[in-house]
């Protein structure tokens, strides 16, 4: 285990909050005024919360600073969110950018509410709660490369009730050029958006809800964007593509056809989860993907060639990829409309880094305070939103510094030391070293038991 950290290292983690202030600063400046100072004090207020947040309590970690004043940078200064998020995905570009394995993911996140007062907010499905509740919906777009990963934009859907409502979009301050978007026109968007600002890209991910949707598959073929696409095990598809065309009249009586469609004679379109079953086993090979720290992540993986059905017609010819881990009985399926000579293993690690997206979304909420929150309006909530995606650029940013260093360095490793370092604590930087040097000690132990222990059941 490399581990050579010295008290003098912990500095460069300062080093790194004020290069984010100097690279920021100008999304801050306005017209008639300057909210760098704010924008620095929310972001610290950020990265030392605990628990559940908001601005008083964000306020009482961070020097100097109010409640108040916090509450007016969020939701009444007129900074654009744009701006920072176009410089966060140029900078998360730098990084880790990687043209060939590096993917985007479109997902969303729900943030449960108590009242109906705050923009968006309905009985949805929330995906936090794994069920239908009163709450605000975010679409987020992750990007993930190798084993980095983070969250790189963020936009409220607003449900078709709010966009039609004049009173409730008024109270919430809803722009004017606001309007009703689906949530996977909204990925659509910033998946291009992304593109735009030059972040590279090998694939585009998405779970089911987006992946079972034939407009957005379509939408991203038409822009030659590649993607891995997860779907329901109830998808029907045709394993060949079945004659189509308009059928004759019959008798004498009725209209005449003119829409194409399968003719009767041809062979019905059938459940991916039924398919698994008429796979030969040798079509099934096993696959090794990434370690984890626990073990080597393996897959039994089939793909093949079929034809969705699409409005009752076969759609383009796409990958069926059909996939369980090793000692696990869960089975997944996804389409893909990766070339046909895409390597197999290059389908296996596309299908599975659909996880990296769920890390992130974890990661920013439980480390960059991205659901904490007391934000109404429109303009506070997407404020608080890039803030809370610049807090973890500034944590990945000091994991990949310390990480030279120290190789088992975490994005929560991190957030240890901020808290350390950043306030006046009893606790001091020698403290914190010998825990963080701990915490590495025993989760290398852990890997190696587990990796020991997988090695002898193959065995």
């Amino acid at each position: 285990m490399k581990f050579d950290l010295i008290r003098g290292d912990l500095h460069v983690l300062r080093t790194i909050l004020r290069q984010i202030r100097m690279s920021y600063n100008n999304a801050f400046i306005l017209r008639t005024q300057s909210v760098c100072d704010q924008a620095r004090r929310y972001l610290e207020g950020l990265l030392l919360n605990q628990g559940r947040g908001n601005c008083n309590r964000f306020a009482k970690k961070v020097r100097n600073s109010s409640g108040s004043s916090m509450q007016h940078f969020i939701t009444n200064s007129p900074w654009d969110e744009r701006d920072v998020i176009d410089q966060i995905q140029k900078d998360v570009t730098r990084l880790i950018g990687d043209s060939t394995e590096g993917s985007i993911h479109i997902d969303e996140t729900g943030f449960p509410k108590q009242g109906n007062h705050s923009v968006g907010t309905q009985r949805q499905y929330c995906g936090r709660l794994g069920k239908v509740e009163n709450c605000q919906v975010g679409v987020v777009l992750g990007y993930a490369s190798k084993f980095n990963r983070i969250l790189i934009d963020g936009q409220l859907y607003l449900p078709e009730k709010w966009a039609k409502d004049n009173k409730l979009r008024n109270e919430c301050k809803v722009p004017k050029d606001i309007r009703f978007k689906t949530k996977a026109q909204i990925g659509f968007e910033m998946v291009l958006r992304a593109r735009k600002n030059g972040v590279p890209f090998g694939w585009i991910g998405m779970d089911c809800f987006y992946g079972e949707q034939p407009q957005l598959r379509n939408m991203l073929d038409a822009e030659e964007l590649i993607f891995i696409a997860d779907i329901p095990q109830d998808t029907r598809v045709w394993l060949s593509k079945p004659m189509t065309g308009v059928p004759e009249r019959k008798g004498k009586r009725g209209r005449i056809p003119t829409r194409e469609k399968v003719l009767d004679e041809e062979p019905g379109p059938i459940e991916v989860r039924k398919i698994k079953d008429l796979i030969d086993a040798e079509k099934w090979v096993r696959v090794p993907v990434r370690d984890t720290e626990r073990k080597e992540l393996k897959l039994d993986i089939a793909c093949l060639r079929v034809y969705p059905v699409e409005n009752q017609m076969p759609g383009k010819e796409l990958w069926l990829i059909i996939r369980k881990e090793v000692g696990e009985d869960v089975i997944k399926y996804q389409f893909s409309n990766a070339p046909i000579d895409t390597d197999l293993s290059q389908l296996a690690r596309m299908s599975c880094s659909r996880y990296w997206i769920e890390r992130a979304i974890e990661d920013a909420k439980g480390i960059g305070a991205l659901a904490d929150y007391e934000a109404r309006s429109w303009r506070s909530w997407h404020h608080h939103i890039a803030m809370a995606l610049l807090a973890m650029l500034a944590v990945l940013m000091m994991q990949l510094e310390l990480g030279r260093k120290a190789e088992l360095m975490t994005l929560q490793d991190v957030k240890d030391i901020l808290e350390v370092i950043l306030p006046k604590r009893e606790i001091g930087e020698r403290e914190i070293l010998e825990i963080i040097k701990a915490k590495h000690k025993a989760r290398l132990s852990a890997r190696e038991s587990h990796h020991r222990r997988s090695i002898a059941m193959a065995e």
